[in-house]
């Protein structure tokens, strides 16, 4: 068991998104199962077209972003919950006015990323 402030884990930059954090609040060596990650994009932030290997269940804290994930596009705001199954192309542009921020629950099981490009 542990219990700590989010405020407290260290938030490292990621390296294929635009303005950008990502805090690993629960890990690999706290939870068997499952990773839970909080993203921030600054306003006019997000990530590129990109897979992974494991599947994503999200659910926005914050702001609002239009998201692409295979062929939709979709505009999500605080309260929305996203699920994105394993292996399916997805990517996030943040809106003006806010930072879009969200947990992120990913299994603890090998992950590869794959850029595709630009939105």
């Amino acid at each position: 068991m542990s219990v700590k402030r989010a405020a407290d884990v260290p938030a490292q930059s990621v390296a294929a998104g635009k303005d950008t954090i990502r805090q690993v609040l629960i890990g690999p060596d706290e939870g068997p199962h499952f990773a839970m990650r909080r993203f921030v994009m600054q306003p006019g932030g997000g990530m590129p077209r990109h897979t992974n290997t494991v599947e994503h269940e999200q659910y926005v804290l914050a702001g609002r972003a239009t998201i692409g994930i295979g062929d939709r596009t979709l505009e999500v705001a605080t309260g929305d919950v996203v699920y994105i199954p394993a292996g399916t192309p997805h990517w996030y542009r943040a809106h003006d006015g806010e930072p879009f921020e969200f947990l992120c629950v990913v299994p603890n099981l090998p992950d590869t990323t794959e850029i595709l490009g630009d939105c």
